[in-house]
């Protein structure tokens, strides 16, 4: 089943702390929209209300769907500011940009297994 989302997730790799009124759990963004996030390394039950911590900055969410190892949680409000929303214009960006072509220089060299004539 395909669901058709709003906003184009973005393959991120950012390390978060996960909290709740009774835990906090360390784990990782894997892709993140300014809609939501999916968290791997951590779970909680679908329905939890959490907060993500990177960097000081928290943002609230709340668990959609929850997995042995990996959560989605959305946001109450879309991200527009903040160290999560940076994060994702930097992986927006660099998706965007082309990588230039570089060729390789070949090195002759005598090193092990070579023979240089």
């Amino acid at each position: 089943m395909h669901i058709q989302r709003s906003r184009e997730r973005i393959a991120v790799d950012i390390s978060i702390v996960v909290t709740t009124v009774l835990d906090s759990q360390e784990g990782t963004i894997v892709d993140l929209s300014e809609g939501g996030a999916q968290v791997m390394g951590c779970t909680l039950p679908a329905g939890s209300s959490c907060q993500l911590d990177l960097d000081g900055h928290v943002t609230f969410g709340t668990v959609r769907w929850s997995e042995e190892d990996r959560m989605g949680i959305r946001f109450p409000y879309e991200l527009n500011d903040g160290p999560l929303y940076e994060q994702l214009e930097l992986a927006r960006a660099a998706k965007r940009t082309p990588v230039a072509f570089q060729p390789r220089m070949q090195v002759m060299t005598g090193g092990f297994g070579r023979r240089i004539g």
